[in-house]
C-alpha cells in the first residue's frame, strides 16, 4: 500500500510547487478606474458626476447589464442616455467608464435573424453569433471613393420601376400620411430582392410589436428572411435604443457593403427617431427650435443617409441603397421634418390619400414624386419603353382635372384621357406581387404603343393579367438581353408586341358595359 501513498504523495508535492510558483510569480498591478454616481434619473435620461475623463459618446456602465451613452458632457456633469430598462436605478447608484463608443456585433450570422439595436436576439433562435462588431457612428465614405448610380435596384413595382426608378446606391425617400401604404412599398422592395443577390436590413423604429411582427411573417412566409436582417425597436423601448436603431442597423449593412456586396436598406420610419432624439435633447435641456426639435436634427439624419452610396471597384464595389420612410401630418409635406429628408435625399417617392381612397394602389403621387437619377437608373430597354410613360401621364392628370369641369372635349383630348385611364389602370398592383423586369417591360411597351386602348375600361385588369401571363412567357435569352445593358432591337421589340397582340386578342372585340369609372 506505501507505492500509491508516495505517488499521491508526489502528486500533492507537485501541486503545491507550481502553486508556490504561480504565487512568487505573480506581481499584482494597480489600475486606476474612474467610478461615478447617478446624481438624477428621468425617462430614459441619467445625469452622473464623478467622471472627468469621459468623452463624448463613450459608452458607460452601470454595472447590472444597463448601458448608456454620455450625450451630454459638461464641467461637473455628463448626461447619459439609457439603452435598456432602468427602473431598478436610483440616485447614487455607480457608473463606470468602459473606454469605447456604442458598437454592434455583424456577421453573415446575423442574417434570418431580429435584433435589438445592442445585437440581442428577440426571435427566440438562441444567441446571435457575430463575426467582428463595429461602431454605430462610422464617417460616411469619401467622395472619392463613390461611383455613380447607374445599376437599378428593382422594386417590382411598376409604377416606381417605370417612372421614378431608384438605382444602387440611392437614397429613396417615401412619404405619405398615415396608412397609405409606406411599408408596404418598402416590403414589396424587399421581396422583389429574392435572386437578385441584393441583402436587404429592415429597421423598425419605435413601431407596434403587432405591425413589426406582421412584417416579419410575411418576410418568413415568402422566403425573404434567409437575405434579411431585422432591427427592431417598439413603441414602448426607451428613447436611447430608438435613436441608436437606425445607425446600429447601417454597421450592420456596412459590413456587408465592404464585402463588396449590394445592401438595401429600409428606415421605418424616421418621424419616430426625429421624436425620439427630441424627447432626448429637451429632456438633456438642449435648445429647442423649430417645431420643439434642436438645432442639429438635420445633421443627425444627413450623416446616416450619407452613408449609403455605391463604392468604386477599387473599394470593394458594394452599394447600400437607403429608403427611409417618413410619415407627414395632413398631407403636408411642407413640415420641418419631410423638407429636411427632402433635400438630403436623392428623390421622393409620395404617397396621396386621395388616391388610396380611389383604390388606386400603389397610391402613388406621379406628379410630387421623383426620382434625381432618373433613367441612369433603368436598363436601356426600359428606358426605351418607359421613356415618354411620365409625361403621358402628366397631361392625362392635368387634361382629366380640366375635364371634371363639363368642358366639352375635342377628340384628341378624349383619346389622350382615355389612354391615361389604362395607364393607370395598368400600374395599379396588388400588396406582395412584384414584378419580373421582362414581364414589367411587356405590359409598358403595350401600354406605349396604345394596345390597350380598345379594351373597356371594366376588363382593363383582365387585360393586364393576361399581358403579364404572356411576358412570363418570354424566351430566357430574351429576358437575359432585357435584363442587361443592350439596348431593345427592333426583333425583340416585334417578338414582345406580338405576344402582347395575341394575349389582347378577344379583349377588344368584347366591349363591356359603357358605364366606366374614370
Amino acid at each position: 500500500m506505501s507505492a500509491p501513498a508516495d505517488t499521491l504523495q508526489g502528486v500533492f508535492d507537485r501541486t503545491f510547487a507550481d502553486l508556490r510558483q504561480g504565487r512568487d510569480a505573480f506581481t499584482p498591478q494597480l489600475t486606476a478606474q474612474e467610478v461615478g454616481r447617478i446624481t438624477s434619473l428621468s425617462t430614459g435620461i441619467a445625469r452622473v458626476s464623478g467622471l472627468p475623463g469621459v468623452g463624448s459618446d463613450e459608452l458607460v456602465t452601470f454595472g447590472d447589464g444597463v448601458f448608456g451613452i454620455a450625450f451630454n458632457v459638461d464641467e461637473d456633469e455628463i448626461g447619459v442616455v439609457l439603452l435598456g430598462e432602468y427602473w431598478h436605478l436610483q440616485a447614487g447608484d455607480a457608473v463606470e467608464r468602459t473606454g469605447r463608443v456604442m458598437d454592434v456585433g455583424v456577421g453573415e450570422g446575423l442574417l434570418g435573424r431580429v435584433i435589438d439595436p445592442l445585437g440581442r436576439p428577440l426571435d427566440g433562435a438562441g444567441p446571435v453569433v457575430a463575426s467582428a462588431r463595429l461602431p454605430i457612428e462610422r464617417p460616411a465614405p469619401p467622395i472619392m471613393d463613390r461611383a455613380p448610380v447607374t445599376v437599378p435596384l428593382q422594386t417590382g413595382l411598376k409604377v416606381v420601376d417605370a417612372l421614378i426608378p431608384v438605382g444602387r446606391g440611392q437614397r429613396e425617400l417615401i412619404l405619405g400620411d398615415r396608412q397609405t401604404g409606406k411599408t408596404a412599398i418598402a416590403i414589396d422592395t424587399i421581396l422583389n430582392q429574392r435572386g437578385k443577390d441584393v441583402l436587404c436590413v429592415y429597421c423598425a423604429i419605435g413601431q407596434r410589436a403587432s405591425a413589426v411582427a406582421k412584417v416579419v411573417a410575411t418576410l418568413q412566409e415568402q422566403g425573404a428572411m434567409e437575405y434579411c436582417v431585422v432591427v427592431l425597436t417598439e413603441g414602448n423601448d426607451p428613447p436611447g435604443l430608438t435613436y441608436i436603431a437606425p445607425y446600429a442597423a447601417t454597421s450592420i449593412a456596412e459590413y456587408f457593403m465592404a464585402q463588396g456586396r449590394d445592401l438595401l436598406m429600409v428606415y421605418d420610419d424616421l418621424t419616430h427617431h426625429a421624436r425620439a432624439y427630441r424627447e432626448l435633447s429637451l429632456l438633456l435641456r438642449r435648445p429647442p427650435g423649430r417645431e420643439a426639435f434642436p438645432g442639429d436634427i438635420f445633421y443627425i439624419h444627413s450623416r446616416l443617409l450619407e452613408r449609403a452610396t455605391r463604392l468604386r471597384p477599387e473599394c470593394g464595389g458594394g452599394s447600400l441603397t437607403a429608403l427611409p420612410i417618413i410619415e407627414t401630418e395632413a398631407q403636408n409635406i411642407s413640415a420641418y421634418i419631410p423638407t429636411n429628408l427632402i433635400s438630403i435625399t436623392d428623390g421622393q417617392i409620395y404617397l396621396s390619400p386621395s388616391l388610396f381612397e380611389l383604390g388606386v394602389l400603389p397610391a402613388v403621387d406621379v406628379g410630387k414624386s421623383v426620382s434625381r437619377v432618373g433613367g441612369k437608373a433603368q436598363r436601356a430597354a426600359y428606358r426605351a419603353v418607359a421613356g415618354d410613360l411620365k409625361l403621358a401621364y402628366a397631361q392625362f392628370e392635368e387634361l382629366e382635372t380640366f375635364a371634371r369641369f363639363g368642358a366639352r372635349l375635342d377628340e384628341d383630348t378624349r383619346k389622350v384621357i382615355e389612354h391615361g385611364r389604362r395607364i393607370r389602370a395598368s400600374l395599379r398592383q396588388s400588396e406582395f406581387s412584384p414584378v419580373a423586369l421582362s414581364v414589367q417591360i411587356t405590359v409598358l411597351l403595350a401600354l406605349v404603343e396604345g394596345l390597350f386602348d380598345p379594351v373597356p375600361m371594366d376588363r382593363m385588369a383582365e387585360a393586364e393579367r393576361a399581358v403579364r401571363t404572356a411576358g412570363r412567357e418570354m424566351p430566357d435569352d430574351v429576358c437575359a438581353r432585357l435584363d442587361s445593358d443592350d439596348s431593345l432591337s427592333d426583333a425583340d421589340r416585334a417578338m414582345i408586341l406580338a405576344l402582347a397582340r395575341a394575349a389582347l386578342e378577344g379583349l377588344a372585340a368584347q366591349p363591356g358595359p359603357t358605364g366606366e369609372r374614370a
